[in-house]
């Protein structure tokens, strides 16, 4: 059905509530009844904190207030049409402008199919956006591209007008091996800048680019390939990742072999030599079949037509994990993700023409593609992309490089920040110090005064985040998880200095961007909350019949009425596509996520609702546990799990990664679990503390609770596919200690 403008949304909860939090005066000294902290002062203990952006930061903002955003967020849900089609046609270039309709949808499966269209008709091409648009303003010697190695003393850049030049001998190469519009082209690259420049010459004409994160094994591999039929498998021989030489073409290789006895044969796999990983002599090739790109690509014209679509044609698949085990290929189409990725970029990172951004993830997974490569450059952006590992050669690496470039927005995972934590830093060293002074046990005495010498000694080494500078930050942000609070305090205090806002940003390969966001110069944050809604999100929480709740509770996270940057289905399983994300509740967009909203409208996600653990009738998020967990200082990364419970329907099963130097004991286990006690309550203890030298976590940092499920319930003849994690021998310490 049509979509027509959403009637009188001011009166819905999440609404209501920013309207009350718009009326208060603006500044921490003014409000009464919060207990508030202005960014650039020392936060205090307390969870539900208010942090304000400093006075000068929000004179500056895109978003200076919350008025401001209350303004521009109510046209955005009572006007869709004209607040989309209005950034549309002002800040895109479009060959021909879309019809009287902006948006055509229906969420609705009791009525129809599910589709979701925006801007039909519309003519546009999102690599011209990207690059000839940006040039044609006057941006043809800004650099586009940095990019530093796994090594460090190895670089290299590019501007806009030579980056459009790569892109654009690569589409003519492409065109020339028969790669056609709607054509299929698989890409298995590490973070070179071969790999945006692959992305935007296949959307420079019209092939869909599928990039499959070159840390998946050659089955996985494999299955996305046979999936989507390319017409061309573009790859490295091989790339350095910390101390490791990881041989890509060699998984490309067995991938191909598998794909073809499933008839799908490739006849190009075009390959990149990555000469500080491994020679192209010390390469396997097939003849007839194997390319160096440096052999072909660089002999095409540097300039090649666009291919211009609709805006509803394909720009990419993405396959995500599903709970049958069988990967599902996203689609996203080209106008509307467009729009929304440059948008949400734009002002959840409050971005100025000044700005050197970084995202450390990998364009393998949906943030590389909307917040490496799409979002950023559309805007016109510097974009640092960096090859190597977040620790290598130690854990300053992050800082050398926000230094080297001068990065003033800075996105990651809560993984890598708590990872970073564990590594080191002088607040954390004390913090642990005072702990341990105030209450060792006599029985752990001696492991107290070693543990003390490990402290003095960290303390008195160079210190991984503090001998760096880092003054050019001015905004961080968060993706791929909750971060809980005491993650986003450290994040905050010690590599922000204290001054530098938090995106903290709740979003899905599905949902394309940004959807529930701080935005920096706006809103008060608070600590591990997402905060309100992006323009023209309208976020809802139900219960198990699927009735939205009003006010302060908790439920499933849905979302009311379809966004620019939606996916439109999966790929050659629309019926799978139905039944999983509007099926459960009809009428809605169902996310998945558990989520909580708070007294003052603040949102705060809770993980996957099958991660959601029922103990004795409680419904515990496991997110919620960790962060718990996490809180207490000689923890360093928790991850939890529910297991089989004979009394209560489902135990609590965390596995616990402690301080760096800080030894197992029966005290500390005692001390985690009343940390959890204390922070949620009795219901909420964990059942069994499974002490974790590492958790199984895949090369971009994602914990595997597959497995950890597994090793819980002692299953451990059903582990499955262990090739792409990061460690694979942390399973077998995780064994060994199961019953320690």
């Amino acid at each position: 059905m049509a979509s027509s403008s959403p009637k009188n949304l001011t009166t819905t909860n999440h609404l209501r509530h920013v309207e009350s939090m718009a009326s208060l005066p603006s500044g921490a000294g003014k409000i009464s009844h919060l207990n508030a902290v202005i960014l650039g002062e020392a936060l205090a203990s307390e969870e539900n904190d208010f942090v304000f952006p400093s006075d000068d930061f929000s004179r500056q903002a895109l978003i200076p207030s919350p008025h401001k955003y209350l303004e521009k967020y109510k046209r955005s849900v009572e006007d869709p049409a004209g607040f989309w089609s209005g950034i549309a046609s002002s800040q895109f270039y479009w060959k021909q402008k879309w019809g009287d309709q902006v948006c055509s949808e229906n969420l609705d499966v009791r009525k129809g199919d599910i589709k979701i269209e925006w801007f039909k008709g519309g003519i546009t091409n999102i690599c011209y956006n990207c690059l000839d648009r940006n040039i044609d303003a006057g941006l043809a010697d800004k650099i586009a591209l940095y990019w530093e190695s796994n090594e460090p003393g190895f670089d290299a850049h590019l501007t806009y007008s030579q980056l459009l030049h790569r892109v654009c001998q690569l589409a003519n190469y492409l065109k020339s091996i028969g790669v056609r519009k709607g054509d299929a082209v698989i890409v298995y690259l590490p973070m070179l800048m071969e790999l945006p420049i692959t992305m935007l010459a296949c959307a420079r004409i019209g092939a869909v680019h599928s990039v499959v994160f070159a840390g998946f094994s050659s089955e996985s591999l494999a299955q996305r390939i046979v999936d989507c039929k390319p017409k061309v498998v573009i790859t490295c021989n091989a790339v350095r990742r910390g101390p490791k030489t990881i041989h890509l073409k060699d998984i490309v290789d067995a991938a191909l072999v598998e794909s073809a006895k499933n008839g799908i044969s490739i006849d190009v796999c075009l390959t990149y030599e990555n000469q500080s990983a491994l020679k192209r002599e010390s390469t396997k090739w097939q003849e007839g079949r194997d390319v160096w790109w440096e052999d072909v690509v660089p002999k095409y014209p540097t300039t090649c037509d666009v291919e211009w679509v609709d805006a509803e044609d394909p720009l990419f698949l993405l396959y995500t994990s599903g709970s049958t085990g069988k990967p599902k290929g996203v689609l996203h189409t080209t106008g509307g993700y467009m729009v929304y990725t440059a948008t949400t970029f734009k002002y959840a990172f409050d971005y100025k023409e000044s700005d050197v951004y970084w995202c450390t993830a990998d364009c393998g997974w949906i943030t590389g593609h909307s917040y490496v490569t799409y979002g950023p450059m559309l805007n016109g952006a510097t974009v640092v992309v960096y090859e190597g590992a977040p620790n290598y050669p130690d854990s300053g690496r992050c800082w050398d490089i926000v230094d080297k470039y001068k990065v003033t927005i800075f996105y990651t995972a809560p993984t890598l920040v708590r990872s970073l934590m564990r590594d080191g830093d002088e607040a954390s060293c004390i913090s642990n110090l005072v702990y341990t002074l105030k209450s060792p046990s006599d029985k752990d005495q001696s492991n107290s005064i070693q543990f003390y010498f490990v402290l003095i000694s960290r303390l008195l080494s160079l210190q991984y985040v503090t001998r760096y500078s880092r003054k050019s930050l001015r905004v961080l942000g968060s993706v791929g998880e909750p971060i809980n609070p005491s993650a986003w305090r450290w994040f905050f205090n010690v590599v922000g200095g204290s001054r530098c806002p938090i995106s903290d940003t709740w979003w899905q390969t599905e949902t394309g961007g940004f959807m529930i966001t701080p935005l920096p110069g706006a809103w008060p944050q608070k600590p591990g909350s997402a905060t309100f809604p992006f323009f023209g999100v309208q976020p809802v929480i139900v219960d198990e019949k699927g009735t939205e709740i009003d006010g302060e509770c908790s439920g499933y996270l849905c979302v009311k009425g379809s966004w620019p940057g939606a996916f439109r289905t999966l790929y050659g399983d629309h019926e799978r596509y139905e039944t999983t994300y509007f099926r459960p509740f009809p009428g809605y967009y169902f996310t998945g996520d558990g989520c909580s909203r708070d007294k003052d409208g603040y949102h705060w996600l809770t993980g996957r609702v099958d991660d959601v653990i029922n103990v004795s009738g409680h419904r515990i998020g496991t997110a919620e546990v960790e962060s718990a967990l996490v809180s207490h200082p000689q923890c360093a990364e928790a991850a939890v799990v529910g297991v089989e419970h004979e009394v209560k329907g489902q135990g609590i099963y965390a596995f616990v990664t402690l301080v760096e130097g800080v030894p197992y004991s029966e005290e500390l286990r005692k001390s985690l679990i009343l940390t959890v006690r204390n922070q949620i309550g009795a219901f909420a203890e964990p059942d069994k503390i499974h002490w974790a030298p590492g958790l199984p976590k895949t090369r971009s940092g994602k914990i595997m609770r597959r497995i950890l499920r597994k090793i819980a319930s002692r299953q451990l003849d059903e582990l499955g596919d262990i090739s792409t994690l990061a460690e694979p021998g942390v399973v077998d310490q995780l064994i060994a200690l199961a019953d320690s």
